[in-house]
């Protein structure tokens, strides 16, 4: 048995077994269950992420000092 793993192509997410089309072409928030995808983190968040966009997300992150 695999390892379950959330993957995107093109405008196509899959949750394991389940494909559908993404709702963000960044593929953030991406709802799954009571949970929502972060492409940046790799996990599930209870909570959907705060940002507009991965590139708000991205410069969040540069201006607190992290990479």
């Amino acid at each position: 048995m695999g390892i379950w793993q959330v993957t995107t192509d093109g405008d196509q997410i899959s949750f394991g077994g389940l494909a559908r089309k993404k709702i963000k072409p960044s593929g953030c928030n991406e709802p799954f269950k009571d949970h929502f995808w972060c492409p940046e983190r790799k996990w599930f968040s209870k909570d959907p992420c705060p940002f507009l966009n991965r590139r708000e997300c991205l410069n969040y992150k540069r201006m607190c000092g992290s990479n």
